[in-house]
């Protein structure tokens, strides 16, 4: 087997394997974000509490702590990993109610936020 159809075949298996869970170096950065106050179970199995500084990711690992800044007013919450989503272009995170107040964007409902992994 030569070294270029080896490579081609390495490739070929990177594409089709699947990507569980995003790196640190890849999860941290800028985006949209809302907030939701339900009381459903959550992806991670627990049941949402609206009062708890929790937040959805697509594809961070469940307890994740991510620092997650209001690029508007600079204020900052560190939330905890516990659901899926959000499933809106452009959004990177859903925040709990009391996270979502925590960096005043109750009101708006949504906000451009940039978010740091602390510890997963």
């Amino acid at each position: 087997m030569s070294i270029k159809s080896s490579t081609a075949a390495l490739a070929a298996l990177i594409i089709a394997a699947p990507v569980a869970f995003a790196s640190t170096a890849e999860a941290a950065g800028c985006g949209g974000a809302s907030w939701y106050a339900l009381t459903s179970k959550t992806a991670s199995g627990e049941r949402m509490n609206p009062a708890k500084l929790t937040a959805a990711h697509k594809t961070l690992r469940f307890g994740t702590k991510v620092k997650v800044t209001n690029a508007r007013n600079g204020k900052s919450v560190v939330v905890r990993i516990n659901d899926r989503g959000p499933f809106i272009r452009g959004r990177v995170l859903d925040l709990s109610k009391a996270a979502a107040s925590e960096i005043g964007m109750i009101r708006s409902g949504h906000a451009k936020v940039c978010y740091q992994i602390l510890a997963s």
